[in-house]
C-alpha cells in the first residue's frame, strides 16, 4: 500500500448543513482519504479544525461507527457525558446507535488535526441540540420533516 501524500488531496470545508447551522463548521478543513486511495468499506478523513471551529453539530448515527484519533493540538470532545480534552494520541470511539451525541470543538488558539474513521454514511443521523435531522439517504430537514429555506 503506497504512502498517502496529503498534499495531493485537496482540502475542502464544504458542508451540506443548512446555512442556519453551518457557521460552526466554517473553520473545519478536511481531506477525504477513501476516494483518493480506493477504499470502499470505510471512510477516513484527515481533518484540521481552525481555532473556534467545530467538527460538526453534535450528532449520533444509527448506522455508522465512528473512531477519532487526535494527531496535533487539542480539542474538546463534547458529548452526553460533558466535555473532555482530546490531546495528541487520544482516541475516542462511538458505536453506531449508541445515542451519545458528540462533536469536537477547537477552543484553543492553534489548529488541531485528527483522523476520523467511519463507514460511508448509512442510516439516519440525529442532532439532539438543534432542530435538524438527516434521514437515511435523504437531505437535511427539521425534526418535523419540513425543509429549510
Amino acid at each position: 500500500m503506497p504512502k498517502i501524500d496529503l498534499s495531493e488531496i485537496h482540502p475542502t470545508n464544504a458542508t451540506g448543513y443548512p446555512s442556519v447551522y453551518a457557521d460552526v463548521v466554517a473553520g473545519r478543513w478536511y481531506r477525504r482519504l477513501a476516494p483518493a486511495t480506493g477504499l470502499s468499506d470505510f471512510g477516513a478523513s484527515h481533518v484540521t479544525l481552525k481555532p473556534g471551529a467545530w467538527s460538526a453539530q453534535r450528532h449520533w448515527h444509527e448506522g455508522e461507527d465512528e473512531l477519532v484519533v487526535m494527531i496535533i493540538g487539542e480539542a474538546v470532545l463534547v458529548d452526553d457525558d460533558g466535555e473532555t480534552a482530546m490531546r495528541p494520541g487520544d482516541i475516542v470511539a462511538f458505536p453506531k446507535s449508541d445515542r451519545n451525541g458528540h462533536c469536537l470543538r477547537n477552543d484553543s488558539n492553534a489548529d488541531c488535526v485528527y483522523l476520523a474513521i467511519g463507514r460511508p454514511p448509512v442510516g439516519t443521523c440525529h442532532y439532539p441540540d438543534i432542530d435538524m435531522h438527516l434521514p437515511a439517504g435523504g437531505t437535511f430537514t427539521r425534526k418535523d420533516g419540513s425543509g429549510f429555506d
